[in-house]
């Protein structure tokens, strides 16, 4: 890029703008005016998201995904995977019991954990990531392509999962909408993101985990959310701002980032060939147990933001209405 230009998104476009001129620049969510807001941030003064800008091309977020991001021998230690399979296992059962009958597509499905613990309830599932699985898949059924190129029916779909994914895509909002298209009549779309408009994300800045620079394109606010899937005709049933994950992990891991030092408490708890920097086992022992010792003045921080609408992720399920079905008062 030359002469001060930099690359601005709306509405899933790229345009080239000038760096230094803030009325050129457009949020990456609803195509609204945006200004700088920190390093690499644009926020939008009309939703109250933010893009990242300027936006990664290709080459930034192959490197930035490739490696440590998500190996094929596993991502967490000490039982880390088996408890997030757990978890991916808790999902399967809501998505079991609140969708209709009819197949469900998993929008990133990473190692294809939540596509597994569908299967094993009898469930027909489908799962999306960009590039390929990230592990071996055996007979899980990943297909490599993005939400809009994937070839699919209008109305297929009894269930659309996007967790902690939509954030990744280029054009969220396109996704959203294309997704709303291929749900059943009754269907739902379940979504998890992490949460701009959160206490964490306002006190720790650029220590907050969610940020994840350059990965996380769009950094969206719960209520930007909410109201872009009741434009497109979706009935929002639920937002929880505990469900969606990584709230108290959240908090614990800026904190003690703040420390002499700035400890890494997600490396730590990672596999060695999942960090994004060496750790020796004094270094590793030394983060956790501060860890331990802040647990409570981070599930505090936690219980303050949730109980408060503004948790570090939000979740929220849409549902697609039936024919005839009235929206709910």
């Amino acid at each position: 890029m030359s002469d001060g230009a930099a690359s601005a998104r709306v509405s899933g476009e790229v345009a080239s703008a000038p760096a230094n001129d803030a009325a050129q620049l457009r949020c990456g969510f609803c195509g609204g005016p945006a200004r700088p807001a920190g390093p690499r941030l644009i926020a939008c003064a009309a939703c109250g998201s933010a893009t990242t800008f300027p936006v990664p091309d290709d080459r930034e977020l192959a490197a930035a995904y490739a490696g440590s991001y998500r190996p094929a021998e596993g991502r967490f230690g000490a039982g880390g995977d088996r408890l997030l399979a757990a978890t991916r296992g808790r999902l399967a059962r809501r998505i079991d019991a609140v969708a209709p009958p009819g197949p469900v597509l998993d929008v990133g499905a990473g190692d294809g954990t939540l596509v597994a613990a569908l299967l094993r309830r009898g469930r027909e599932a489908v799962g999306l990531e960009r590039g390929g699985p990230s592990a071996p898949m055996g007979t899980r059924p990943i297909v490599a392509a993005e939400l809009a190129d994937f070839d699919s029916r209008a109305g297929e779909w009894a269930a659309i999962v996007m967790w902690h994914s939509l954030e990744h895509l280029r054009d969220p909002a396109g996704a959203l909408a294309h997704a709303a298209g291929l749900l059943a009549p009754g269907g739902v779309l379940l979504i998890a993101v992490p949460n701009r408009d959160s206490w964490q994300a306002r006190i720790l800045a650029d220590r907050w985990l969610a940020l994840d620079l350059p990965r996380h394109l769009t950094h969206l606010s719960a209520a930007a959310l909410t109201d872009a899937l009741s434009g497109l005709g979706l009935e929002v049933e639920r937002v929880s701002h505990w469900r969606g994950g990584q709230v108290l992990f959240g908090w614990l891991h800026g904190i003690l980032a703040a420390l002499p030092g700035r400890p890494d408490l997600y490396d730590a708890i990672r596999q060695p060939t999942a960090r994004t920097a060496a750790l020796t086992s004094r270094q590793r022992g030394r983060t956790l147990a501060a860890a331990v010792l802040l647990s409570p003045a981070a599930a505090l921080a936690s219980a303050g933001e949730v109980l408060t609408g503004h948790g570090g992720s939000v979740f929220i399920q849409a549902r697609r209405r039936a024919a005839g079905r009235q929206p709910a008062h």
